[in-house]
């Protein structure tokens, strides 16, 4: 007997699906891609685009988590790899400069990208907290080199975790606006020269 259930066709990939709205979502912003933009790009219509992912926000959503999970990684790896605080932010400053200059995708950080002119106070919330959050991590990991004696213990973390955390989001806007990978590790790398 036939099954009489109705849902997407087999052809539906919806990793693919996600995959092309993140593009679309760090190549435009939120406010400025549309469900027609998603729709068109995704190529489906707009009952599988809400019966796959919900609404637009909701999608986005996702886009956050697999942004991270599938572009963001070099960061995670940076901290965990290095010995140091300053050895895993020297190394996530340069490696953001590749990140951010990458052929074939959108340049720039689609968290700072995606924000762009957002209407929605959620949205541009939600990435607020994501950054602020990373600047914690940092200032974590430089806590634990003062505690350990290898930077002065009248080291101002906050202060030094907030000013990788300027200098990344500042590489990602000049990343947007034809700042070269070169470009980007000059600025790397005169970043460290204010590392106590």
């Amino acid at each position: 007997m036939a099954s009489t259930t109705r849902g997407r066709p087999r052809s539906f990939d919806r990793k693919a699906a996600l995959d092309q709205a993140v593009l679309l979502f760090w190549s435009q912003g939120y406010e400025a891609t549309s469900i027609s933009d998603l729709t068109k790009a995704l190529g489906i219509g707009p009952a599988s685009l809400y019966a796959a992912f919900g609404d637009k926000k909701a999608l986005f959503d996702e886009v956050v988590d697999a942004y991270g999970d599938r572009y963001g990684g070099y960061m995670d790896r940076a901290l965990a790899q290095e010995p140091t605080a300053k050895q895993s932010l020297a190394r996530l400053l340069h490696e953001a400069a590749e990140e951010h200059t990458r052929d074939g995708r959108p340049r720039g950080c689609m968290l700072l990208c995606a924000g762009e002119n957002a209407n929605s106070v959620e949205v541009t919330e939600q990435l607020r907290q994501i950054r602020a959050g990373n600047v914690a991590v940092f200032e974590q990991r430089i806590r634990v080199d003062v505690q350990a004696g290898i930077l002065p213990q009248d080291t101002d973390v906050a202060a030094l975790a907030l000013y990788i955390g300027s200098v990344l989001q500042g590489m990602s806007q000049s990343a947007r606006d034809g700042a070269s990978r070169e470009d980007l590790e000059k600025v790397a790398a005169l970043a460290m020269n204010g590392w106590p």
